[in-house]
């Protein structure tokens, strides 16, 4: 190696000791510059954050509490909806029945027949007040308001005294289950009197 390149050599070795000792200066001093975390801090963000997602747990676990009780009373309530709109056909026959008797033939009957008629209205009686004890209850619809949600107009009957589409006629018995129609009321409505005042008509599930 000539002198020439020596000489060449040292300076680049001592340009590179030189910058390495200007970055470590460097760096030392941004690590001074940089403030430690303070732990008293760190806990409080870390209680902060845990106290959030505890809350919102908590409110998770309330919802999914109510959920399950209103999904547990609902299926108690209506899970004899379908059997208790069988059971109404069965009332429904046993009325027809009834109602096939007429004043004459029953005041003409024997103690036979007589204690036949009071059996299937006893019968009858019976069915009706079982359903009305698992929440069945009969709409009482005549002369009160129509209302789509709880009548079936099954026809028009003119009245000029009374106001449009008023109840005069229950042609088939409704009923609801709880607060859901189990069966709306076949009913005949009133046409040609006066337009009803909504203000004043009552509530159609009664």
């Amino acid at each position: 190696m000539t002198d020439d390149n020596k000489n060449a050599y040292d300076m680049d070795a001592k340009d590179a000791e030189a910058a390495a000792a200007v970055e470590g200066t460097e760096t030392a001093a941004e690590s001074e510059a940089a403030p430690a975390l303070d732990p008293l801090e760190v806990l409080k963000a870390e209680h902060l954050d845990l106290k959030d997602k505890y809350l919102r747990l908590a409110a998770e676990m309330d919802n999914l509490r109510r959920r399950t009780e209103r999904e547990i009373k609902d299926a108690k309530t209506y899970a004899t909806t379908g059997f208790a709109r069988d059971m109404l056909g069965v009332s429904d026959n046993l009325r027809r029945a009834l109602d096939a008797i007429t004043a004459e033939a029953r005041a003409a009957a024997d103690a036979g027949l007589t204690t036949l008629i009071e059996g299937v209205e006893m019968t009858e009686r019976a069915m009706l007040g079982t359903l009305e004890r698992h929440g069945v209850k009969k709409l009482e619809p005549a002369g009160q308001k129509f209302d789509p949600n709880f009548h079936q107009a099954m026809f028009e009957v003119p009245n000029p005294d009374l106001p449009n589409n008023t109840v005069t006629q229950v042609v088939q018995d409704g009923y609801v289950i709880g607060d859901r129609v189990l069966r709306p009321a076949m009913v005949g409505v009133s046409k040609g009197g006066p337009k009803a005042d909504a203000a004043s008509t009552t509530e159609n599930a009664g």
